[in-house]
Parts: C-alpha cells; structure tokens; sequence
C-alpha cells in the first residue's frame, strides 16, 4: 500500500502563492506518475499538473499553465505543487494522486491523500 499525507494549503489573498507538499511512504512509487488534482464544492474532481518518473514534459490543465509548477524531490519521497499569482477560482480542496499511468480522469488513479483546502480570496 500507498499513503499519500499533503500539507501547505491554507487561505492566501488573490496574487499570493502557496506551495503544497505530498510525502509518500509505504511500497517503492518508482515508475510512478504523481499527480494533483483539486475539486470544489458541487465540481468534478480535476486533474491540476501531473509529473512523471522522469520528470520530463509535466503536465498542466490550462486554467493553471504559466502560474503552477509540480516538481518531485526523489531522496524525500515528495512532490510539490507551487501555486503563484493564486486566483479566487482556484479555491478547492486539492488532492495528491499516484498511478502507473499518465491519466486525467480522476478514478484512474491508484492512490489518494486526504486533500487539503486551499482558499483564495479576492
């Protein structure tokens, strides 16, 4: 098994940025595409950015290009999503995600976090 623990959300005021972590223990994720996803009160879960192993040619939904970048930190086990010039549409719970492979629906995925709530106010 998988666990998934984020942390780092919070309420950040419109232009902010915040920097959310996702630690994984449990059984090796080599090979493994991590991913973020979020999703608001009455909304699909969707996909935000997803990285691969190799880290090479992340992906990001086109609502967040050019202001979100996901990274992983292979020695710590951990991905990051940072979050710039924040929006209030960004609110949403925001969940971290493993799979073998890439995919944007949300039930594709093998593991989950809990998610943690990131608030932007305008």
């Amino acid at each position: 098994q998988v666990q998934l623990v984020e942390s780092g959300g919070g309420l950040v005021q419109a232009g902010g940025s915040l920097r959310l972590s996702c630690v994984a223990s449990g059984r090796s994720l080599i090979g493994y595409i991590m991913a973020w996803f979020r999703q608001a009160p009455g909304k699909d879960r969707e996909l935000v950015a997803a990285i691969s192993w190799s880290g090479s040619s992340p992906y990001y939904a086109d609502a967040v290009k050019g202001r979100f970048t996901i990274s992983r930190d292979y020695a710590k086990n951990t991905v990051y999503l940072q979050m710039n010039s924040l929006k209030p549409e960004d609110t949403s719970v925001y969940y971290c995600a493993a799979n073998r492979v890439m995919a944007t629906q949300a039930p594709s995925y093998d593991y989950w976090g809990q998610g943690t709530q990131v608030t932007v106010s305008s």
